[in-house]
């Protein structure tokens, strides 16, 4: 039987198989040396899941790069089948000498603050292209998979003097502290940890806000 899984159980069963759980995904990378090798290992991706490919593999190209993503779509998110995919997965590239690489993921949202988010998601999603995620009022989607998310943050009064637009960077769970020491390195300030490791709040020079976020910390 197909089981949903919570983050933490998702994240810690495949975190040893160089797998990371983001955003309701199962992901890794495959470091590769052109696009033929890129879809060498595509192909051995395909071949391994057989014919629950289609609905459960989504696989990017890059010259140096292969991304592999697996996710139970009828759900919206990882189940016992994903990680059984990935343990099946990592021992077929270990086969032929390829070694997965989850430091190498990562997702890009951007967050919207909006008094009104019902009157102002329809814009966005017309002038991107974007569809409405289904079962929430707050996110949209590229339905070709190629721009990032974007949700709708609800405020509750004008904020004038901080930017209402601003990126959400989710990536590994052990790859945050990393990601936060150099962004504040290169310039940045911390404005909030109350809520990590779900997310920090960092802000450039001029005062624009990010965040770092991680699956961990969401969970009851």
């Amino acid at each position: 039987m197909e089981e949903t899984l919570r983050r933490q159980d998702a994240s810690a069963a495949v975190t040893h198989l160089g797998w990371r759980f983001l955003l309701g995904t199962l992901r890794t990378g495959v470091a590769v040396g052109s696009l033929s090798q890129a879809a060498e290992v595509a192909t051995l991706a395909v071949t391994t899941c057989g014919a629950e490919a289609d609905d459960h593999l989504r696989v990017d190209l890059r010259p140096s790069r292969v991304t592999l993503t697996l996710q139970s779509p009828k759900q919206a998110t990882v189940t016992s089948h994903d990680v059984d995919l990935a343990r099946r997965l990592t021992a077929a590239l270990s086969d032929v000498g390829r070694q997965t690489d989850p430091w190498s993921t990562q997702l890009l949202e951007i967050a919207i603050d909006a008094l009104d988010i019902a009157a102002i998601r329809p814009f966005w999603a017309a002038l991107l292209g974007y569809t409405p995620e289904a079962d929430t009022d707050v996110v949209l989607i590229d339905p070709q998979g190629q721009g990032p998310t974007i949700w709708f943050q609800q405020m509750d009064q004008p904020r004038p003097q901080r930017n209402r637009i601003h990126f959400d960077l989710c990536v590994p769970h052990d790859e945050a502290e990393h990601r936060l020491s150099t962004a504040l390195s290169a310039g940045g300030r911390l404005v909030s940890a109350k809520d990590a490791p779900a997310f920090w709040i960092l802000a450039d020079p001029e005062g624009n806000e990010a965040c770092i976020t991680t699956w961990q910390g969401r969970d009851d």
